[in-house]
């Protein structure tokens, strides 16, 4: 990439009067106090100066030829790596003389490196063309009558109304000759060029031939393409599905290690029909279309059976429908291998899981992988002389030897009544699947004081956070105090693919951001994934749990009684029960190479300062 694209468009930002000298020199100043490697722009930016929409515009009017590659960089949609492995992707097919040779846009969004939206976007910047997503309001009947749909169709361009006298027409791809060429021999040279996606032009074309009765597809094709996403999804390992009605299309992504990856877009059109497939399969009300709904699917696929959690969202433009995808025959983890430190491991099996009665908190955000971690330890202590019961919405695994009810307020089974009638079943292990209000902390805080072993997951930042959230649900601090024997905290970070990983040195801005000095780190190996086809050029394959486990002692008990802050029972913990906080273990995973510190900052809540790598590492016991 040019080093001068800044300094380029800074110029005509003071040539335009939206940027002064004065201010760049200030930006500059600034710039050079900074410890991270920010560009110009984004300094500028920061400062108030100018904003994305108003660079734009002055590139627009300036149409000066940046390649489109350099600005998606400059205006931070695509990493230098992304863009490098797309151009990579381009000359192999360039150079492979079968194969489809594409467009470096259609890569990039092909990749999932990019939206459609957001390079359409870049491109009108860079053409010096309007990026526009018309009505059908907008549409100029007698203009548009120049030519049939079929023809607009097949060179992918929509006449939309005449403005200044001339006719403004939006083209899905404004680098094709074969359009440019096609629309002058209808419209004459003297017309206005527009950028629009394909999907808008296409759903645009449907409505016009065939009115509100538009019906781009049947019931065996809907079938077909909700089979496809479902199976794409299975096969990109993707934990979730999204299905986003949007004004003129319809968006699909898979939530993939964590991180949404758009999949594709389909015409507005196919929006009602493919909500109804998914309402029929899921047992859902297919008429009611008010109201937020729930559902299931059992779904074959490879000779494997997936279980489909399926909701129903009342959206403007229609339902957004999440489909989470459970493997019904998965096998659950083994303790061992759900990713904790040898020691930390043995402690939390000796003090806690081994121990005859008590409340044991499993903490985190919604996929942190709580429902995986209760699930092992559940396999953990499983044996024939132990009557084990659960309360979950819904029961994710079906286990052996295990009495599982799943909670349907839809009969009046809820959480309450199933937790009234659970302790009357003779149960050694209570399991909650998550407490959800005070009724639900006081069963598992009043089980625990009966003698009963009771597992339950709960929505907290930290170990400390459960402790104190448990309080401000009017449970009394005595009863937290002398039933909850361990907080478990937990995060998911993406794992660094093995295939792309290479050394990465830190940043003044990695260390001024960790508070450590080059002695807190020593000799220890970081990489980063540069991004290949197995980690499809993230960086990033599979992901790793971190963990931070509070063992509740004499005086961490003693704190919670006299009511002490969150910082004040965190630092008696640090002290005294060997607490390592979720961030001193995400630095130690970084360290041994397996993730990055960028996805630390993402996930992983940093509380207080953390300690050297080296004393980390002793206190874990690897």
């Amino acid at each position: 990439m040019k080093h001068d694209i800044s300094d380029q468009i800074i110029s005509f930002l003071i040539k335009d009067k939206l940027l002064t000298d004065k201010q760049v020199e200030h930006a500059t100043k600034v710039k050079s106090k900074i410890v991270s490697s920010k560009r110009i722009l984004d300094v500028i930016k920061e400062l108030k100066y100018i904003t994305d929409d108003q660079i734009k515009n002055s590139l627009t009017q300036h149409k000066h030829s940046f390649r489109i590659g350099d600005l998606l960089i400059e205006f931070g949609y695509l990493t230098k790596e992304k863009l490098e492995a797309a151009l990579e992707i381009k000359e192999s097919e360039r150079n492979n003389v079968k194969g489809t040779k594409r467009k470096l846009g259609e890569i990039l969004i092909d990749q999932k490196f990019i939206t459609e939206d957001d390079f359409l976007d870049l491109l009108s910047v860079q053409l010096g063309f309007p990026h526009i997503e018309p009505d059908i309001q907008e549409i100029d009947k007698k203009l548009i009558s120049k030519a049939n749909i079929k023809w607009y169709r097949r060179y992918r361009i929509l006449p939309l109304y005449y403005q200044d006298g001339k006719p403004l027409i939006t083209f899905a791809d404004p680098y094709t000759t074969k359009s440019l060429k096609a629309a002058t021999e209808i419209f004459g040279s003297d017309f206005l060029t527009a950028v629009s996606s394909y999907n808008t032009i296409f759903s645009l074309l449907n409505k016009l031939e065939y009115g509100s009765k538009a019906q781009t597809v049947d019931e065996n094709s809907v079938q077909a393409i909700v089979d496809s996403i479902i199976q794409s999804a299975i096969l990109q390992e993707a934990s979730d599905i999204h299905c986003e009605p949007f004004k003129n299309k319809l968006i699909v992504r898979f939530r993939q290690d964590g991180i949404l990856v758009h999949y594709k877009d389909y015409p507005f059109e196919i929006i009602p029909m493919l909500t109804s497939r998914i309402k029929i399969m899921s047992k859902a009300n297919i008429a009611e279309k008010r109201m937020h709904q729930g559902g299931r699917i059992t779904f074959d696929f490879n000779g494997s059976e997936y279980d489909l959690r399926v909701s129903f969202y009342v959206s403007v433009f229609g339902e957004k429908i999440v489909l989470r995808i459970l493997n019904a025959v998965n096998q659950i983890l083994p303790i061992e291998h759900i990713g904790m430190p040898s020691k930390l491991l043995k402690r939390f099996l000796q003090s806690a899981l081994e121990t005859p009665s008590g409340v044991i908190l499993v903490t985190g955000p919604t996929g942190s992988g709580k429902t995986t971690t209760v699930y092992s330890c559940i396999k953990h202590i499983k044996k024939p002389e132990i009557s084990i019961i659960t309360a979950e919405e819904p029961v994710e695994y079906v286990m052996n030897d295990v009495i599982q009810c799943s909670i349907n307020p839809n009969i009046n089974l809820t959480y309450k009544e199933t937790l009234r009638h659970i302790v009357r079943q003779d149960p050694d292990v209570i399991v909650i699947g998550e407490i959800r209000d005070s009724y639900s902390a006081d069963v598992a805080v009043n089980a625990a004081l009966t003698g009963h072993k009771v597992l339950t997951s709960f929505h907290t930042e930290d170990s400390i956070g459960g402790l104190i959230r448990l309080m401000n649900m009017d449970i009394e601090a005595f009863l937290v105090s002398s039933t909850v024997v361990c907080v478990l905290a937990q995060r998911l970070l993406r794992k660094v693919c093995d295939k792309c990983a290479q050394p990465y040195h830190l940043t003044p801005d990695d260390f001024a951001k960790l508070e450590y000095a080059p002695e807190d780190i020593g000799k220890f190996r970081f990489v980063k994934g540069t991004g290949c086809s197995r980690c499809r050029y993230t960086g990033y394959k599979g992901r790793i749990a971190v963990f931070e486990m509070l063992i509740l002692n004499e005086f961490v008990r003693d704190a919670i009684l006299n009511q002490k802050s969150s910082y004040e029972i965190r630092k008696i913990s640090i002290e005294t029960s060997g607490l390592l906080t979720l961030f001193e273990d995400a630095i130690h995973k970084a360290s041994m190479g397996k993730t990055t510190i960028e996805e630390i900052f993402r996930c992983v809540p940093k509380l207080i300062k953390p300690r050297p790598i080296k004393e980390i590492i002793r206190l874990q016991g690897t």
